[in-house]
């Protein structure tokens, strides 16, 4: 399901917690949200998290928004806060050779669900950030952007963004040629660059182009066909560098 229940709207200026009063008013309590970090990185792992947070005072956590736009100091400070104030949350680590096992939207969404099948409080409703997740077997909403406009997503972006750096923050220490420390295995101009220089580690994802690129693999390339009916399609194609 991706859409509110009958009658129920939502106001665009009712704040971070609309969602979440306005689903409450319709007797759908708890509310939980899901969200991912570390999906557009090449190397370490994807991180998701599910966090239900309380109605009411408790359930307002100071500096709370989107992890991406809070400094580290902040997020950390909004983690503190939003473990201590949650009815209930989890983590879930999918490390990076799962990814390319499984491919990333795949990963994302198994990594999704298992966020939620941990947390020790059933939701009645789930709030996504961005796409909708399948067999829930609980209603739920994929919202745009969903991490600034609800609190419960953006509670579990924090979570899962902390958890990440936390842990590419541990890498660094065993692979520090590659500057996890700094970029977290995102694409940077200097993570590109130690990519060349020492080849992929054990961490790195093979299924992204720019890995397989240093590996010598083969990378894939989308192409627009048409055919002489006008219809359209994508063919991959696997080209050697």
């Amino acid at each position: 399901m991706s859409a509110l229940p009958r009658g129920l709207t939502v106001r665009k200026d009712a704040g971070l917690y609309g969602y979440e009063r306005a689903l409450r008013r319709a007797g759908l309590d708890p509310v939980a949200g899901v969200d991912e970090a570390g999906r557009g990185a090449c190397a370490g792992p994807l991180v998701a998290a599910a966090v239900v947070l309380p109605d009411g005072r408790r359930g307002q956590v100071p500096g709370l928004a989107d992890s991406k736009l809070l400094t580290p100091p902040a997020r950390e400070r909004a983690y503190a806060e939003v473990v201590r104030r949650a009815l209930a949350w989890s983590v879930v680590v999918i490390e990076n050779d799962e990814c390319d096992r499984l491919g990333m939207h795949v990963a994302n969404v198994e990594a999704l669900r298992r966020s939620l099948a941990r947390l020790e409080v059933r939701p009645s409703y789930v709030l996504t950030d961005g796409f909708p997740v399948d067999g829930l077997e609980v209603p739920g909403l994929a919202i745009w952007k969903g991490d600034r406009v609800a609190a419960c997503i953006a509670a579990a972006s924090v979570v899962a963004k902390v958890t990440r750096d936390r842990i590419m923050a541990r890498l660094h220490e065993d692979f520090p040629v590659y500057d996890f420390l700094t970029h977290k295995g995102y694409v940077t101009a200097g993570h590109t660059a130690a990519l060349e220089r020492h080849g992929p580690c054990p961490l790195h994802r093979r299924r992204f182009v720019n890995v397989r690129r240093v590996m010598g693999e083969p990378v894939p390339v989308y192409v627009d066909l048409v055919d002489d009916n006008g219809a359209r399609s994508v063919e991959v194609r696997m080209v050697d560098q």
